[in-house]
């Protein structure tokens, strides 16, 4: 008895210690910021199937070219301003999160810090000579695109919090009549603190570019953002902070509390990087991306739960796991699950907890093993997660026909994975009726 109390003392702070994590307000405004663009970049994988799959079904040549400057333009709204898009969203999300008043001025303000932070001088290649020369007042995709996704997140967090805190220093506000508009009175009672801000950022990009002969959105890319990316976009990393995730999804604490923090913005640099390549026909950088996570270890939702229910109807006689089968199918054909995990449930339920956490590093794996070698493309087209399995992974790998196998191949193991525990559920289900009785 006071094993299995240690036990859910230890869980129940593990839980406690998690959640509170997860719902840090920083890092909940992070996940908010990157749910309300997300669709920007579902439209950018529309862009780069229909420019690298769909048109070249239709036309070739020269008329397959200017057929492609419709993906091409869509890229350059969505992909090729990541960074400076990121940046304001988080501005705005935080100060909502923090219940500040005055959210698009916050906004503005991280937009600004971000463009002051950028490079006077970037270099640019010549369109008809293909020359490499340093050019003065411009900016570049790189600074503002993927590559600089994650400087727009520490300088919109960064940028915002000073924003607020200054802001609510009485004497920095100017305080006009009431006979002033509110808008007016407004602009005027954070004159001061942005002036603060943008002159203190000012400072630090002047004293970077004279004296170190750098940039801060370089510094942030260097030091930072791809070291991070290194360690959690690695197949290890992947499996460790995913794994947990599904773990804690499992005692009731929604797995984006942790795969949404860690994860989400890393992977979705990579995903970016790649669709990126893809559309200028380059060398398709990384395996690991968002997509590819989501795609692979996620069939039919957080756990591959659409294993479970298939075993379901092979195997099991019990009328309430059939029942609940019979309701869930069809949300876990479009990965969602919640019928499931809830319904099952998964939650708290032992038997059930194994095959949920296992499930998705088996899958990531054997995608990871099948593209590392080179006989599944790597996933290139940004999905929507509703897309149904088999479908969602010859499209996201720009329609690659083994990609859909090779998932089967996971679901077909799933099967057999989630079976043995299924029954093993089903029993304990049952003595614990009997004892109920």
């Amino acid at each position: 008895m006071e094993t299995k109390l240690s036990k859910k003392k230890f869980i129940d702070q593990f839980t406690n210690i998690a959640f509170k994590i997860g719902n840090q307000v920083h890092l909940r405004s992070l996940r908010d910021a990157f749910a309300i663009i997300m669709p920007l970049f579902i439209l950018a994988g529309i862009g780069v199937l229909v420019n690298n799959v769909i048109f070249p079904w239709i036309v070739s040549g020269t008329i397959l070219t200017k057929f492609q400057f419709f993906g091409t333009y869509i890229t350059n709204g969505t992909l090729n301003v990541a960074g400076i898009l990121i940046a304001p969203t988080i501005g705005y999300c935080l100060a909502r999160n923090k219940n500040y008043n005055n959210k698009i001025t916050a906004a503005i303000m991280a937009l600004a810090t971000l463009i002051i932070m950028m490079p006077i001088n970037i270099t640019a290649t010549t369109v008809k000579n293909s020359h490499m020369v340093n050019v003065t007042g411009a900016l570049s995709f790189q600074n503002i695109g993927t590559t600089g996704m994650f400087s727009g997140i520490i300088i919109g967090l960064l940028a915002t919090e000073m924003f607020i805190k200054l802001s609510k220093i009485k004497k920095l506000q100017i305080h006009l009549s009431d006979s002033v508009p509110s808008a007016v009175a407004g602009s005027f009672n954070t004159m001061i603190p942005a002036l603060i801000i943008m002159s203190l950022f000012a400072i630090l990009a002047s004293v970077l570019t004279v004296v170190f002969h750098t940039d801060l959105i370089s510094l942030i890319t260097s030091l930072i953002q791809e070291p991070l990316r290194r360690v959690n976009t690695s197949l290890p990393g992947l499996l460790l902070i995913y794994g947990t995730g599904n773990l804690l999804f499992a005692f009731g604490i929604h797995q984006a509390v942790i795969n949404g923090t860690l994860l989400d913005p890393v992977l979705l640099i990579n995903m970016n990087k790649n669709m990126a390549a893809y559309a200028a026909g380059d060398h398709i950088p990384y395996i690991i991306n968002n997509v590819f996570r989501d795609t692979f270890g996620m069939l039919g939702g957080t756990g591959s739960t659409i294993c479970l229910l298939i075993a379901t109807l092979l195997f099991s006689k019990t009328k309430s796991s059939r029942d609940i089968t019979k309701m869930a199918l069809v949300p876990s054909i479009f990965n969602i699950n919640e019928p499931v995990i809830f319904g099952y449930p998964i939650v708290f339920n032992i038997s059930l907890i194994i095959p949920f956490v296992l499930m998705p590093s088996l899958g990531i794996s054997i995608a990871y093993f099948f593209t590392a070698i080179g006989w599944m493309h790597k996933v290139v087209v940004m999905v929507p997660w509703t897309t149904p399995p088999l479908l969602n992974s010859y499209l996201a790998t720009g329609g690659d026909w083994r990609a859909p196998i090779v998932q089967g191949l996971t679901m077909v193991l799933g099967v057999l994975i989630y079976w043995p525990f299924l029954k093993i559920s089903e029993r304990v289900a049952a003595k614990q009726a009997e004892i109920n009785l």
